[in-house]
Order: structure tokens, then C-alpha cells, then sequence
């Protein structure tokens, strides 16, 4: 039986475990001192800024933008080659989603597309930084600036990425991070919202803990969308790891890059600092599902981050023309780039993904 080299692979071990049994034995659980401790050290990876931990980074994406005043008949700007929860987060706040098309190279918003979806009722953008790759960052700033727009910074998959020096993050009104399992780092599940605003940073904690900043004393009608002590310790001890995680996720890509034949590796933008939560091929001149059953067959883990864009999705089934994105859905395969790789592990998914693509799959 072959051993699957695995598409992702989440590190834990005796750090977090022992981080865990320390809050269990403090007895204090919820929201307590190891989330503000947290809060301070993510603070460091996003300029500065304000850090409120929240449940999820869907929770966090909500809260920022119910922070900032997003409500029904406002429009936000979002690119639909995404994960759902860039565009659910937006209709949350009863705002509407507006799906734009994606630079095939980078595979993140499109500013030009950002330009001509610009109507009277927008009121952000929301650009996502797929794959740990930065947006073009410095064109939207430039967009919001021009229009008076809101910008939130769906960082889920970006922990460290940054564009001509600035951390992803630290750009727009808000920025959110997520912890899931799967991501370059994780808290168990959780989330981290970012802003340089100490308006938005009090609304943000005001909603994530039932509208309160002093117990029974409801400011405003709010969620229960806190972190855990417990999630918040695993936090913690991952971000200690995270520096050294990402220097491993850059130096395997940079062995795909070179040795990958047959199919299109990764653009990365003059500028960024790609962090690599997925390393993405493009499969041109066969059908991608096939080849991806192959390279599973031949025990390489994969992925396919995202087979059907947003808006096409029965709870939007919106019909924007979007070329680039309908290419890219059709096209994409997210291939082993974690940290826990071997040499050996890299080796095998080079020579399965050269040999089918020698091939054809």
C-alpha cells in the first residue's frame, strides 16, 4: 500500500499540549489573559496594530465589517475565486456581494475589474490574499482612496506574507486572519482581526462579547463570537514556530519552482513576500481532475482551492461573467508545500507530477 504524502498536515505536539494542561489548570477558560496575550504577540506580525481574537476568521471578517458600519444596501467589492466565507461574511451584515474577476497570474483581485464594478452604493473592497499571496495592495489602497472606500483584508491564508515591506494586515481598515487546522499556523479553530483604529478595535471587541465592555452593561446588540484561553495558548505556542515554518514553506517551493516540468508554477508578484499556505500549479493541456486522481493514486496528496467560484454557488447563483476565474477553477491544483515535507517527500511529488505530466494524464 502506498504511503499518501499529505495534501496538508497540521504540527502539534508537546509545546501546545502543554500549553493546553496549563490553562485547564488555571481554571480560567474563556476569554481571559492568555487571549490578550495573544492579541499583543500577533500584534508584532501585523505592524503594530490592534489584535482582537476572535472565534474563526468568518467571525472575524463579520465583526470588522459590522464594525465599520456595513448594512443593507451597501455593496463590497470581492473576488469570487475565494472560499465562501469572503462573500457569506458580507451578506451576513445584509450588504451585498459584488463578484469581480481575478489577475490569472497571482490569481487575486483584479483592480482593474475593482474599477469598473464601482457603483454609488460601494462602500469597500474586500480583497483576499489567496494562497499567502498579497493582493496588489498599493492599487487598491489607490482605488479606495479615489472613491472614499472602506478596505478589509481577508488575510486568512496570509500569516507573515507582505508586499514591498508592509505585512499583510497592516494595510487596510481592517484586516483577518484565520486559525483553522490547515493553515499555516492554527489555534485549534480561531481568528485574529487586525485595524489601526482604536474606534474599530473597541466595536470589534464590543461585538464579540455580547455588546459588552463591562459585564451587564450591553453598549450595543452583539455576538458571542469570543476565543478560548485554551485555543489561545495553542495560539501562542504556534506563533512562536511560525517564522521558521514559513522560511521551510518558502524553501519547498522554491524546490517545486525549480524542478516542476509540464505544468505552470506559481507567479509571484515584484514585491511580495509569498507565504505559501497553498503552493498552486496550473494543469494546461489536461484535464485537471484526472491528473489529480493520479497523483493520488500515485500517493500525493492534493487539492483543488476552488472548484466552483462563489458566485456560481447555490447560495449566491449570481451570472457575472468571469472569465479568469471560471479558467482558474477549471485549471487549479494545490500540490504538498507544508513544513513537515522530508526532502525524500518533495523528491516523490516532483517526480509524480513530471511523470503524469510526461504522460498526460
Amino acid at each position: 500500500m502506498t504511503t499518501m504524502i499529505p495534501a496538508a498536515k497540521p504540527i502539534v505536539g508537546a509545546d501546545e499540549r502543554a500549553a493546553v494542561d496549563r490553562v485547564l489548570l488555571s481554571g480560567m477558560m474563556a476569554q481571559g489573559p492568555e487571549v490578550a496575550a495573544f492579541e499583543n504577540e500577533f500584534s508584532a506580525f501585523v505592524g503594530g496594530r490592534h489584535c482582537i481574537a476572535v472565534n474563526s476568521g468568518t467571525s472575524g471578517l463579520h465583526m470588522a465589517l459590522v464594525a465599520l458600519g456595513l448594512k443593507a444596501g451597501d455593496e463590497v467589492i470581492v473576488p469570487s475565486f475565494t472560499f465562501a466565507a469572503t462573500a457569506n461574511s458580507v451578506a451576513l451584515t445584509g450588504a451585498t456581494p459584488v463578484f469581480v474577476d481575478i489577475d490569472p497570474r497571482t490569481f487575486n483581485i483584479d483592480p482593474a475589474a475593482i474599477e469598473a464594478a464601482i457603483s454609488p452604493r460601494t462602500r469597500a473592497i474586500q480583497p483576499v490574499h489567496l494562497y499567502g499571496q498579497p493582493a496588489a495592495m498599493k492599487e487598491i489602497m489607490a482605488l479606495a482612496a479615489k472613491h472614499n472606500l472602506l478596505v478589509i483584508e481577508d488575510a486568512a491564508q496570509a500569516h507573515m506574507a507582505s508586499l514591498d515591506g508592509t505585512p499583510v494586515g497592516a494595510f487596510g481598515d481592517a484586516g483577518v486572519f484565520s486559525f483553522y487546522p490547515t493553515k499555516n499556523m492554527t489555534s485549534g479553530e480561531g481568528g485574529m482581526i487586525s485595524t489601526a483604529s482604536d474606534e474599530t478595535a473597541r466595536m470589534c471587541r464590543l461585538l464579540r462579547n455580547q455588546g459588552m465592555e463591562k459585564r451587564y452593561e450591553n453598549e450595543v446588540v452583539g455576538f458571542n463570537t469570543r476565543m478560548t484561553d485554551i485555543h489561545a495558548a495553542i495560539g501562542r505556542v504556534q506563533l512562536t514556530k511560525l517564522t521558521a515554518w514559513t522560511d521551510q514553506r518558502r524553501a519547498n517551493a522554491k524546490f517545486l519552482d525549480e524542478n516542476l516540468k509540464g505544468v505552470v508554477v506559481p507567479f509571484v508578484a515584484p514585491g511580495a513576500f509569498h507565504v505559501y499556505h497553498q503552493y498552486t500549479i496550473r494543469i494546461v493541456g489536461h484535464d485537471r481532475d484526472a491528473f489529480s486522481a493520479e497523483m493520488t493514486k500515485r500517493g500525493v496528496g492534493n487539492g483543488v482551492y476552488y472548484p466552483i467560484p462563489v458566485h456560481q454557488l447555490p447560495s449566491f447563483g449570481h451570472t457575472f461573467d468571469l472569465p479568469e476565474t471560471t479558467s482558474a477553477a477549471a485549471q487549479v491544483l494545490s500540490i504538498p508545500v507544508h513544513p513537515a515535507l522530508s526532502q525524500n517527500d518533495l523528491e516523490t511529488v516532483v517526480s509524480v507530477i513530471n511523470s503524469i505530466a510526461a504522460a498526460g494524464a
